[in-house]
């Protein structure tokens, strides 16, 4: 079979019959495609975006590059890869690629019981709400963070972390962005999440106003909440839902349990009730794809885009409406 040859970044590269659809191999499986690629301007990709650490071998210029050439028109960018190239220059690169930034990854990470700490935790969140508004990012995802060395006080750190919420609050009203908790599988309440369920985080926004505190939906970290459907539904009632984010729950888990984020179509996830939970919940906004997974990470970055692309209109966008 004759084939026309599309360069990507990094120097990967997709054959392509000529006048067909693409020839692909889903990632990380190496099965082959169930369905035809989408191309770029493809309207079922519209709400699509990419979450930074899908592709985090990638470097913002990468990770650019490659939405754009995949067509994906929306990303998630995270703080690390923006600081390796300076805020003004992300902002930039972002603007000219004609790119929306659907959240900016992360903040958070204030539980710690030490006053140093915590005044050290607050100042980094001021400054990625600052970040958040240059990129033009409606929200800053927040991590809450885990127990501190030695603490086992699960209850005081909740405290803490709603504490620290409410500090944050007027400097990000100040700047137009709405702070999005992101509750966390109970595995990591420990050493990352506090936070554990979809009721929790709601219960710690309810004090404030929608635009100020959202949450962030994840089909890996909520697949498995009892009530998960009535939380969505009471989110979307309060307008709190400010990302909903994408990918599968794979077993066996891996030993770094942080990494056991699948493609979707691969897990355990009832992508389809999900997403017309969210739907119904009145959700309207990007649906990030944020995979934590060694074999997606070693895999070519226009491979992962095109397999993301390819599930995402396969089992996530017939369901959004």
């Amino acid at each position: 079979m004759s084939t026309e040859i599309s360069e990507f970044p990094s120097g990967t590269s997709r054959a392509t019959p000529v006048g067909g659809e693409a020839w692909a191999l889903d990632v990380p499986s190496g099965l082959p495609a169930r369905v035809p690629t989408p191309r770029p301007g493809d309207p079922r990709l519209a709400r699509l975006s990419l979450n930074q650490r899908t592709t985090a071998h990638w470097s913002l210029r990468e990770a650019i590059d490659g939405c754009v050439a995949a067509g994906i028109p929306a990303i998630g960018v995270w703080r690390e890869p923006v600081a390796d190239v300076g805020l003004d220059t992300a902002v930039r690169w972002l603007r000219d690629a004609g790119l929306r930034v659907s959240s900016l990854c992360r903040g958070g990470f204030f539980t710690a019981s030490d006053p140093d700490a915590r005044a050290a935790a607050h100042a980094s969140n001021l400054a990625a709400i600052a970040e958040t508004a240059a990129l033009g990012a409606p929200t800053l995802v927040l991590v809450p963070g885990g127990l501190p060395d030695g603490d086992r006080d699960l209850v005081g750190a909740r405290e803490r972390a709603e504490e620290a919420v409410a500090a944050l609050v007027p400097h990000a009203r100040d700047a137009g962005v709405t702070l999005g908790i992101e509750p966390m599988n109970p595995i990591f309440a420990a050493d990352r999440g506090v936070v554990s369920t979809l009721e929790q985080a709601l219960d710690l926004a309810e004090p404030f106003a929608p635009e100020e505190v959202g949450v962030v939906v994840d089909t890996y970290h909520l697949w498995w909440e009892p009530r998960l459907h009535e939380q969505v539904a009471r989110a979307g009632a309060a307008g709190r839902i400010v990302s909903y984010q994408v990918c599968d729950w794979i077993t066996p888990l891996p030993a770094d349990t942080l990494l056991g984020r699948g493609m979707m179509g691969d897990g355990h996830v009832d992508l389809t009730a999900f997403t017309r939970s969210v739907a119904a919940a009145g959700y309207t906004g990007d649906v990030e794809v944020e995979i934590f997974n060694a074999d997606v990470w070693a895999a070519p970055g226009a491979d992962v885009l095109a397999t993301l692309a390819r599930r995402y209109v396969e089992l996530v966008e017939p369901h959004l409406t």
